[in-house]
């Protein structure tokens, strides 16, 4: 029960404050620590890795266990108050949203879009930003909110820091280049089996927000497109994103100066609108 309240506070307290101006963000911390290893033992291989992410677990799950033992020795609704407050740092709804907004107040568009996604930014029309805009909502609704949310409510404040750390190491080193192709391999699919499960109830939470939606592809009709994504688990959200606003997201997309070919996720236009993506960013609010 005590993991089901602090789930549900943090997430208000997120959904309130957001980011805390006045405090370095753990994650932060994560990715100074990671740097750290790289500066130190970076090598190109597997096994260095591997001995990155057990170099960062055992540092965050051993604090975060730690913290949580003191704190249950503390009156309930004392420990309630701080592992809720601590907690919410590690979920990103309100962070998510007003960036995403932003895209539909900035004067720039372009680099307003390039600060939140890795394709190339400066041939895009406002049909492929407000797209990207909409797609990069909709998988952060996973990684950002559900997934946090859901290892918190399994595992209490060890769980969410643990996803975290997991996910702070996928997106500094889990990249496919000369670099990372190595190093970073485990982070990589340890931050996809992670999301496995998350990345498929948000595309189920999304598909319910909408009973028309609902009605005429059924729970589980983000499967058939969700499945093609080169991500086992991004285009699930994005597909149910796409189902529900009735467009199509994904198609062919620049990346650092090459064409990369990727499917249709969803039926309907492909001229993507600012509305479009105003109506998105009212799904799981």
């Amino acid at each position: 029960m005590m993991n089901i309240a602090v789930a549900i506070f943090a997430y208000l307290i997120d959904r309130k404050f957001g980011e805390f101006k006045f405090m370095t963000h753990p994650v932060e911390i994560f990715g100074e620590l990671i740097e750290f290893f790289e500066e130190k033992f970076y090598k190109d291989s597997i096994l260095r890795g591997a001995f990155l992410v057990v170099f960062m677990l055992l540092i965050t799950g051993m604090s975060s266990f730690a913290i949580q033992t003191y704190f249950d020795l503390l009156p309930w609704i004392i420990n309630l108050v701080v592992t809720s407050f601590i907690a919410s740092m590690f979920i990103a709804h309100n962070m998510l949203k007003e960036s995403v907004q932003n895209i539909l107040v900035a004067e720039d568009k372009k680099t307003a879009i390039s600060m939140l996604v890795s394709r190339d930014t400066q041939q895009m029309n406002e049909s492929d930003i407000y797209k990207a805009s909409i797609e990069t909502y909709a998988e952060n609704l996973s990684d950002g909110v559900v997934a946090p949310i859901f290892y918190l409510l399994l595992f209490g404040l060890v769980g969410i820091v643990i996803y975290k750390t997991v996910n702070t190491l996928d997106s500094m080193v889990g990249y496919r280049n000369e670099r990372y192709e190595k190093y970073g391999k485990i982070s990589a699919k340890l931050d996809d089996l992670l999301n496995y499960i998350p990345s498929r109830i948000t595309a189920v939470l999304i598909m319910l927000s909408s009973s028309q939606t609902r009605k005429k592809y059924g729970v589980f009709g983000f499967y058939k497109d969700g499945k093609k994504h080169e991500s086992p688990n991004a285009g699930h959200p994005i597909t149910a994103m796409a189902l529900v606003l009735g467009v199509k997201l994904g198609g062919d997309t620049y990346y650092f100066g090459e064409l990369k070919h990727k499917p249709f996720f969803g039926e309907g236009q492909e001229d993507i609108t600012k509305e479009d993506l105003q109506n998105g960013l009212q799904v799981l609010v």
